[in-house]
């Protein structure tokens, strides 16, 4: 029997849902930069012997974007995946996933700017109702405790690594690197792994307890290898498009597993402001008519422009 095409894609989502919910375990058991180091150095130790060959076919090309690999590294596996896992210590994993939500309405800010693209009305209308959700959830329904509490240290730094691998999906849309996925996954990773190898002795080289080996193996193996594998069948079956919607759902996973498995309480306000997040983030994705009309003058030169590439 065939598979689904929206089944691989979705246990990609699920398992970097479940994935949210072992940075909250690890909080109380690892030092951040003990999982953040030993995950990516497992996953980077698995691919080796699948990579060498390739990487190697492909040196010239490697060594040419070594600069830009080390940014994608810095950006998706050093800021990213240490600021969660610092951030896990003072907030519920119910909120890292209801925050990761904002990570697309990100990319299409970001986008906007880096990328010259043009903005549209369902980002801004959608910005607009994503915010106000942010302000339900990090307020627990009361917005006006904001200005009197402000924001827990946690929810800001996982913001904070949101924003981060938001500029890595625009940015390796930007640079569009001329090498195939796996092999950028894998310079990637051992780039990361040397800044997080500096990282971790800087903290003293904590060692993994007995405890946290589960967890490291988790997100070294299934969130780091497999949920990529996984993701990366998707989008060559379904396409971008379809594939990417399903990071919609990941909040919703993330919270479910959450509450059930960690016993986290689900308020109102993650309910209210978890919706209103992801309802403008929906609309940002949907709605794609452009807030500003073409110029005339706009107009004429674009179809003199693809009038010439067709002639030629």
């Amino acid at each position: 029997m065939k598979l689904n095409p929206y089944v691989l894609p979705l246990g990609a989502v699920l398992i970097w849902s479940a994935n949210a919910v072992v940075c909250k375990l690890a909080a109380s058991v690892l030092d951040p930069a003990a999982i953040a180091f030993f995950r990516w150095l497992i996953a980077g130790l698995l691919l080796t012997p699948f990579m060498l060959r390739p990487v190697w076919r492909q040196r010239r090309l490697v060594l040419a974007c070594l600069p830009k690999l080390m940014v994608l590294g810095v950006l998706g596996m050093v800021l990213y995946q240490c600021l969660a896992y610092v951030a896990a210590q003072t907030t519920s994993a119910t909120n890292m996933g209801l925050l990761a939500a904002m990570m697309p309405l990100m990319a299409v800010g970001l986008s906007v700017l880096w990328l010259g693209e043009a903005p549209t009305r369902g980002a801004l209308f959608g910005g607009i109702l994503s915010l106000l959700g942010l302000v339900l959830l990090l307020s627990q329904g009361h917005p006006s405790a904001l200005l009197s509490q402000g924001i827990a240290r946690g929810d800001v730094l996982m913001l904070i690594a949101c924003l981060a691998y938001a500029a890595y999906g625009v940015l390796l849309k930007r640079w569009n690197l001329p090498l195939a996925r796996w092999p950028s996954l894998f310079m990637q990773i051992w780039c990361a792994n040397v800044l997080l190898f500096g990282y971790y002795l800087y903290r003293g080289a904590p060692p993994v307890s007995a405890a946290g080996v589960p967890l490291v193996l988790f997100a070294a193996i299934a969130a780091s290898v497999l949920a990529p594998m996984l993701w990366m069948i998707g989008l060559a079956r379904l396409g971008p498009c379809c594939t990417t919607a399903l990071m919609n759902l990941m909040p919703v996973f993330t919270v479910a597993i959450a509450v059930l498995w960690l016993g986290e309480s689900l308020q109102l306000s993650h309910l209210l402001g978890g919706a209103v997040v992801l309802a403008g983030v929906v609309l940002a994705q949907a709605w794609k008519r452009p807030l500003l009309r073409p110029r005339p003058s706009d107009l004429i030169d674009t179809f003199c422009y693809n009038s010439g590439d067709a002639r030629r």
